[in-house]
């Protein structure tokens, strides 16, 4: 159960202990505004994995790639923002192509691990639609590691997670990551 006036009331007491004028008028309203920020952050839009019948037996891989998003680092409660590239293979069961793009931005709206979220992404895949396999490659950059600690600019972490028959398949492997890599829309992917 969420409780704004308590987050509020912790993000002024959090402010004053590090020596913020919570006084001060440009910050008065500012413990308001990141408790709403970080609610919002932090309240995943629920969505409905459409899907359909499998009526063509299609059973090459469904790829859709750079869908953007942002998550909170779970060490340091700083965004990272970045592309994932979801495929699968279907089974009996094909999703709606925006379900992939909704299901990344569920994972990520939570104190995330990259890795962790990589690997749910995967696992939903398989588990709720019946995927015969499925891929997920991530590439984030990480505010914790750009703005403070290290300071590394424009470093960028990926992470893999493939599963079933993208996993253990090495031509659907190979496939998996070369079609990930490929450039989007005359654009680079990242």
């Amino acid at each position: 159960m969420r409780d704004l006036g308590q987050a509020e009331d912790a993000v002024r007491d959090l402010l004053s202990a590090l020596g913020v004028d919570v006084n001060d008028e440009h910050i008065q309203g500012t413990p308001r505004r990141v408790a709403v920020a970080l609610a919002e952050f932090l309240t995943p839009e629920p969505f409905v994995a459409t899907t359909f019948s499998n009526d063509g037996q299609y059973d090459e891989l469904i790829l859709v790639r750079s869908i953007r998003f942002s998550s909170l680092c779970a060490h340091h409660l700083l965004p990272f923002v970045g592309v994932a590239h979801v495929g699968y293979l279907p089974g009996d069961r094909i999703v709606g192509l925006s379900k992939l793009a909704r299901m990344v931005n569920y994972f990520a709206s939570d104190l995330q691990l990259q890795e962790r979220l990589t690997m749910q992404i995967a696992h939903w895949l398989q588990d709720a639609v019946g995927a015969r396999g499925a891929g997920v490659v991530i590439s984030a950059e990480h505010m914790c590691m750009s703005l403070r600690g290290a300071r590394a600019h424009d470093a960028v972490t990926v992470t893999s997670c493939l599963s079933g028959l993208v996993r253990t398949d090495p031509k659907t492997r190979a496939e998996f990551l070369a079609l990930a890599r490929e450039p989007t829309l005359g654009r680079p992917t990242q």
